[in-house]
């Protein structure tokens, strides 16, 4: 895993969760499904029509944006191929998110590039 600044990870980081909030407004938009982005300084909680929830919360002491899903949590660092990844799958993010977004929402949805 690659090491970055404090402040290449503070960017890095609300990039992330900037883009998740975009795709989030693009989904409910197109009436893909009714989701709901709340944000709140590094943490951003996304609410799925069935009741559940994934939140997405920045780690800064440890250069780490974490999910919390229902199928567990998972902690993602940047990596020297330019993209964040799971600690212990190796997984990309967007990757991770969509395929848990999905599970959660009962229906496919992509947060990918």
């Amino acid at each position: 895993m690659s090491q970055l600044s404090d402040a290449d990870f503070h960017a890095k980081a609300s990039a992330v969760l900037a883009r998740v909030e975009a795709v989030t407004d693009a989904l409910l938009e197109a009436d893909v499904v009714d989701i709901d982005a709340r944000r709140t300084g590094g943490m951003l909680e996304l609410s799925l029509p069935n009741g559940s929830k994934l939140v997405l919360n920045t780690q800064p002491p440890l250069h780490e944006i974490w999910l919390a899903a229902r199928a567990g949590g998972y902690h993602f660092k940047w990596a020297d191929d330019g993209c964040w990844r799971d600690t212990r799958s190796g997984v990309e993010f967007f990757a991770l998110l969509s395929e848990r977004a999905s599970e959660q929402a009962g229906q496919a949805l992509s947060f990918s590039a």
